[in-house]
């Protein structure tokens, strides 16, 4: 017995030699110097595809409709100082975007235009929140990150230019820094399908999916209910698992071949732009160096011999700093921030998708907390409302037809939507304040619909909306979402 009490001190010895040691491996793995072609190749990809997404963009005449034409936009809460630009200056501001996509696709000024990227595309996407995609929020935080890293020191034309940026091996974390995030899009995503509704009513795909049945070869198969309810549990699944089975050697190329058909199928269904090819080639940062190395010496074949020579791999100059101690200072100084930028980044990111939890009621119907947390084509929401305008100095109540203020767009999206029916009221009020009507009473007659469920109140049409504030609290004035069982009406019904 007493043997055993003597040796109690030396386990617990063992096992935290044990936990540093393990704590150190991780380290040293994620500080080892690895190649910096898995890089070079996602900047490439990004600005090729950003630049791609802003020409389809611009021809399909979306500046135009989304940016132009809406006499009122909805800014994001803490962001009314984003403003539109006007005709000439959302032109210029696109063009810039769509410039500067193309200056990181080349590595030319790296620095200056991929600053330039981030601050245009998020500028564009704080003016209205009506245009809201999860892609759209991913695509920020993407060209947020490579300004970061160093992903224009190698094969790029400032390496070109100047030959002595050029790195050979960065730290694994760079490279893991990108990967965590692509992975963390997928595995919220995934979480965000253990719901209810998703796995035991297969809503909404057994709404959608019987209207693609036109589709050739395999729309067919969409009028049975079994594949909704198989493609609800698929989908759950793959996007838990995906960044694990890309991560790991083994299991990478067939997870990449789901990646695939998983997105090229998503494209066929749904209306989702370009965010199924922009998941598709970015997915490769899960792959080797070799294989990246291989990819750019691929490109290197097509471009002409000055550029191929500042970009051959193995030919680089030593690391920044390395006969420098001032240099090298200065670049561990930076590094170092980095870090820690990283730390914050990522910890807001794990909690971001779970605020929701300090809200009550019904997350889809309430939807506090649902934006910016990867919940991605999970619910079909339909709502009309009307504002009543009251004087009440004199009694007299104008109806509001939202559709005389708003594009088709704006109004759809600002229906189901209670902090966009909130400003939209708070418009309404400032409208009437300049008719002559001091203090203009603002309230909202709302039904909405959510997932197949029956139309039903969501806005307290006895609450005076103009004098309601916009904050982070709870809105009491939205109705709580009452359960029925007609759920999900269908073809299959």
């Amino acid at each position: 017995m007493k043997d055993k009490h003597r040796q109690q001190p030396r386990v617990k010895r063992l096992l935290l030699l044990l936990r540093q040691q393990k704590v150190k491996n991780l380290a040293d793995f994620i500080s080892q110097n690895v190649s910096i072609a898995p890089l070079a190749v996602f900047r490439i990809l990004f600005g090729a595809v950003m630049l791609m997404s802003i020409i389809r963009f611009a021809l399909n005449g979306w500046i135009e409709t989304q940016f132009i034409q809406p006499t009122f936009y909805f800014p994001y809460y803490g962001f009314d100082w984003v403003q539109p630009l006007g005709k000439p200056g959302t032109y210029l501001l696109f063009t810039v975007m769509g410039i500067s996509a193309c200056m990181i696709m080349l590595g030319w000024y790296y620095k200056l235009f991929s600053v330039l990227f981030f601050l245009t595309f998020t500028y564009a996407e704080l003016i209205d929140k009506t245009n809201y995609l999860n892609h759209y929020y991913f695509i920020s935080i993407l060209s947020f990150l490579l300004i970061l890293l160093p992903v224009h020191r190698s094969f790029s034309l400032d390496v070109l230019r100047q030959p002595h940026i050029r790195l050979p091996h960065v730290p694994r974390w760079m490279i893991l820094t990108l990967q965590l995030q692509v992975g963390m899009v997928y595995f919220f995503a995934g979480i965000a399908k253990l719901n209810p509704d998703w796995l035991f009513d297969a809503l909404p795909l057994k709404i959608w999916l019987p209207a693609r049945s036109d589709i050739p070869v395999i729309g067919w198969l969409f009028d049975y209910l079994w594949v909704a309810y198989a493609m609800s549990w698929m989908g759950a699944l793959y996007d838990l698992l995906i960044p694990f089975l890309l991560a790991f050697r083994k299991t990478r190329s067939a997870a990449y071949l789901l990646v695939i058909i998983f997105h090229l199928m998503t494209g066929m269904l749904f209306q989702i732009g370009m965010f199924p090819y922009i998941m598709i080639l970015l997915t490769t940062i899960f792959f080797s160096p070799t294989f990246h190395e291989k990819f750019i010496q691929a490109l290197q074949a097509l471009i002409p011999q000055g550029i191929k020579t500042a970009s051959e791999p193995g030919k680089c100059i030593p690391a920044v700093g390395a006969n420098d101690q001032a240099t090298a200072g200065s670049y561990l100084l930076r590094t170092k921030v980095v870090k820690v930028i990283l730390l914050g980044h990522f910890f807001i990111q794990v909690l971001l998708p779970f605020r929701y939890l300090l809200y009550p009621g019904h997350l889809f119907w309430t939807e506090e907390g649902y934006r910016f947390s990867w919940r991605v084509m999970l619910m079909e929401k339909a709502g009309t409302v009307f504002f009543y305008v009251t004087d009440p100095d004199t009694g007299t109540t104008d109806e509001v037809d939202p559709s005389d203020y708003l594009t088709p767009q704006q109004e759809k999206m600002m229906s189901t939507q209670p902090d966009m029916i909130l400003q939209f009221a708070h418009y309404l009020a400032e409208v009437y304040r300049k008719k002559g009507i001091r203090n203009p009473e603002v309230r909202a007659h709302s039904y909405v619909s959510l997932n197949g469920r029956g139309s039903r109140p969501y806005i307290n049409p006895r609450v005076n909306l103009a004098a309601e504030k916009e904050s982070f609290k709870p809105k009491s004035w939205i109705l709580p979402f009452e359960e029925d069982e007609n759920k999900g009406i269908a073809r299959y019904e």
